[in-house]
């Protein structure tokens, strides 16, 4: 806001300081008005905003239990000298296998004669064809890429390449191109066929059934696993084939060792889950006993005391997770069934032997006891989703907040033009006051000049 100031020429009087004091006192009930409202409004937002948050990390605990597989984790148990490891999904059944790893899948592996003239061997021109299982592409060698060295960076450049990665290997015979195909399996050899030019890149031509001027340093071949006795084979180490549900990675070969596999329900897994459900619920419960609280000692109340909305959450959040749920069937129709029960201060608590007993027992009860379609998780996140939704009851309260700080930093705008407008008038109204004050001091001055004189006429004569 602007201000203006006089020092009070006449009079002598600080008009500035009269004014700024008349001003404040002018503006002190409205702006109180506006500063305890806008303190009351940001408290009610910083309140939402918490009670969101705790509403955020409960949604997020929920939307593993919304799903059915979390109650069909699998845990895998495998020797750690096993030459593979392995995972299981919640389709895989719980059993046991001894597996065997008699060989790995390998990638296809190639040298050629060695060059004595190292990478910069003269090879000679024309068109090599490479094929990697059914796939092949051509790679042109023109004059400038005849050497050794020009070959292998032609084939690793070409946009065509299909799979194999070329390289060369010094020895004590001196330098080799080595071709190596990037995928494994007995259906990915790699074949070279050479054609045209000047006839120098036959040194390479190699077809296990014909011409072979390479050697095979590796041959392409599949997995070999068993499987409780049963052979499988794969193009890659990586299984997922052999058992339902279960992905196998073949780590070394060793013929007549076997190890065992055990696929089992991953009861831990399910517990933590539950548990961080219990937390997550629990943290929202403390924050709304917070949101809501009153201190009779004190008469220190929470900030949504009394509040509607905070009790419709609360009051719903505590149905949903007290009514039996129709699809769990009797037995298991409630938490508190599977060991999850509800304190004095509406708090939860989980027994984890209990909900241990509940999964061995029953564990398709339990599943739909959480996740089925009127399942407390699938309940308690339909719920929560709604208020958090931007058309849900959270987002309008904030909506409304905002609109009343608009209009609060409009009434402040007002408040200030209003203020500048009696300051002005004060400034003019005391500044005229002062004026006349000179004025008068100018006369009563004259006047007692006047008589001054007048006296000492008088006293002459």
């Amino acid at each position: 806001m602007a201000t203006f100031s006089s020092s009070g020429v006449g009079s002598g009087m600080d008009v500035n300081s009269l004014v700024t004091q008349l001003v404040a006192a002018e503006r002190a009930t409205p702006e109180k008005r506006i500063t305890q409202a806008d303190v009351k409004l940001t408290t009610e937002f910083t309140s939402l905003a918490r009670l969101k948050a705790a509403m955020s990390s409960f949604q997020t605990a929920l939307t593993a239990l919304k799903s059915k597989g979390t109650f069909d984790l699998r845990s895998v148990d495998v020797p750690e000298d096993a030459g593979f490891t392995a995972t299981a999904t919640g389709s895989a059944a719980t059993a046991n296998y001894q597996v065997e790893v008699r060989q790995l899948a390998k990638a296809a592996q190639l040298g050629s004669d060695p060059f004595t003239s190292g990478a910069s061997s003269v090879v000679g021109t024309g068109k090599l064809t490479l094929s990697v299982g059914t796939k092949s592409f051509d790679v042109d060698i023109a004059d400038g890429q005849k050497s050794l060295a020009g070959i292998r960076d032609a084939i690793n450049a070409s946009p065509d390449n299909t799979g194999v990665r070329a390289t060369l290997i010094t020895d004590v015979e001196g330098t080799r191109l080595v071709l190596t195909g990037t995928a494994t399996g007995a259906e990915n050899g790699i074949k070279v066929a050479s054609s045209g030019g000047d006839g120098g890149l036959a040194a390479f031509d190699f077809d296990p059934n014909g011409v072979k001027k390479m050697a095979v340093v590796s041959p392409a071949q599949d997995a070999i696993v068993f499987v409780s006795n049963y052979e499988i084979r794969s193009a890659s180490n990586v299984v997922n084939s052999a058992i339902d549900g279960v992905t196998l990675t073949l780590k070394k070969a060793e013929q007549g060792k076997s190890s065992s596999l055990a696929i089992q329900r991953d009861d831990a897994g399910i517990q933590t889950r539950m548990q961080s459900f219990v937390d997550a619920y629990n943290s929202l419960a403390t924050q709304i006993a917070s949101l809501r609280s009153y201190d009779a000692s004190t008469g220190v109340a929470g900030p949504m005391l009394g509040d509607a909305m905070l009790r419709g959450i609360e009051s719903q959040m505590r149905k949903i997770l007290t009514t039996p749920v129709a699809a769990a069937g009797t037995k298991f129709s409630t938490l508190a069934n599977i060991g999850i029960t509800t304190g004095a201060d509406g708090k939860l608590s989980l027994d984890k032997t209990e909900l241990a007993a509940a999964l061995t027992e029953n564990p398709t009860a339990v599943t739909a006891l959480m996740a089925s379609e009127n399942g407390v998780a699938m309940q308690a996140s339909t719920f929560i989703n709604s208020k958090l939704s931007s058309t849900g009851e959270l987002a309008a309260r904030e909506t409304s907040i905002a609109a009343k700080r608009k209009d609060l930093t409009k009434q402040k705008d007002a408040l200030d033009a209003r203020m500048l407008v009696i300051q002005q008038r004060y400034m003019k109204q005391f500044n005229a006051l002062d004026t006349m004050l000179a004025q008068m001091q100018s006369t009563s001055t004259y006047l007692t000049q006047q008589f001054a004189s007048l006296a000492n006429l008088n006293n002459q004569k």
